[in-house]
């Protein structure tokens, strides 16, 4: 189900494949390794936060990109998701998958959210998944996609990922997927 959501995240990613990205909140690179994968003409960078596993960590990832032939399209870096070091507009295109809620040193999530579209360039796309659907983190979806339309972005859309046919019913509550969604658009 984990690949299935990946692939929904790349789909909402409108870009030719052909410059660079960023992947926000890596882990073990799954998703920076199937963009590296799905757009062979794309330079991507993945970051995390690692914490004291940061070596281990980016090892995992750099291997992981070597096993699956990428590895020379593919760079991952320790940073905070709430402090990007890359300049503005820097990338074509931005993901991000589970992360946004993590960030500790971010109070306010939506935030993170405003870091993360500040380094992709303007006219460039972006497609974040995360507990979108949580209010007290959120707030009203809505008045979410007003927010950030209010920061300069062209489009954002919102897709709510438990409403996906491949979501079984169980999974679909508050607890559990039922507080995913993807944002996505170009800005």
């Amino acid at each position: 189900m984990q690949a299935q959501i990946q692939e929904l995240v790349l789909a909402r990613l409108d870009w030719g494949g052909e410059g660079r990205t960023l992947d926000i909140g890596c882990g073990n690179g799954p998703l920076a390794i199937k963009m590296a994968k799905e757009f062979p003409k794309a330079r991507v960078v993945g970051i995390d936060y690692w914490g004291g596993m940061w070596e281990y960590s980016k090892s995992v990832c750099e291997r992981n990109a070597e096993l699956d032939g990428v590895a020379d399209r593919v760079e991952f870096r320790k940073a905070s998701a709430s402090a990007l070091p890359f300049e503005e507009g820097f990338f074509d295109a931005a993901v991000s998958n589970l992360v946004f809620h993590e960030v500790s040193d971010a109070k306010d999530k939506r935030e993170v959210i405003k870091e993360a579209l500040r380094v992709v360039r303007k006219g460039g796309v972006f497609a974040f998944k995360d507990l979108f659907l949580v209010k007290r983190m959120y707030g009203e979806v809505d008045d979410l996609l007003e927010t950030i339309r209010s920061w300069g972005v062209e489009s954002v859309e919102f897709l709510d990922t438990s409403r996906s046919a491949f979501i079984p019913r169980a999974l679909r509550l508050p607890f559990m997927v039922g507080a995913i969604g993807i944002l996505y658009g170009k800005k």
